[in-house]
Formats: C-alpha cells, sequence, structure tokens
C-alpha cells in the first residue's frame, strides 16, 4: 500500500473448548513479538505499529498459525489506522494522557 508507519488493534477471540482461549491468545502474542514490529497487549487486544505490509503480514501469520494447529473457530478483530501521506503512531494519539 505505502511504506509509511499505521497502527492497528488485534483481538483473537477463539470460539474453543479443547482448551482455555488464553492459550491460543498467547500463541498469537507470541507470533507478535517475534514479529520485529512495536507491540503493546492490552487487555482485550494487542496494538502494533509498522508498515502496512509489515502489520498485514502479522495478522496473516496469526490466521495460518491457528488454521495449522487445528483451532477449531476464531474471530480475528482488526482496527487499522492509516493515514495517505504520512506516519500515524500510538504515540501520538496517547503520549498526552501518560
Amino acid at each position: 500500500m505505502h511504506d509509511y508507519i499505521i497502527n492497528a488493534s488485534i483481538q483473537i477471540v477463539p470460539i474453543v473448548q479443547d482448551r482455555h482461549p488464553y492459550e491460543w491468545v498467547d500463541e498469537a502474542i507470541d507470533i507478535i513479538k517475534t514479529s520485529g514490529i512495536k507491540y503493546d497487549v492490552g487487555p482485550f487486544a494487542t496494538v502494533v505499529e509498522g508498515k502496512y505490509d509489515e502489520v498485514m503480514n502479522v495478522i496473516n501469520q496469526i490466521n495460518e498459525h491457528l488454521q495449522k494447529r487445528n483451532c477449531s473457530e476464531w474471530i480475528t478483530n482488526v482496527q487499522i489506522q492509516i493515514r495517505s501521506n504520512e506516519d500515524i503512531t500510538g504515540d501520538e494519539k496517547t503520549l498526552k494522557h501518560q
């Protein structure tokens, strides 16, 4: 799409009974951690920040991982903020509140 920094919120909601849903979520977070992009784990979602292709690649990796590991069903909720001609960072939006 472009080479500017975007940010996204990724929430994985496993619909499973084979194991505790947090175990599936932890595996998704491990993928985010090893991706090399900036992230912040929250109680409801993980916020990531990187170039568009990097962020979308991580989302794709999570979904592929869950499918390959035979997670029976899940919902991936994603919110993405993009600017056409410049970076958009999480710090820009939240720094004044810290």
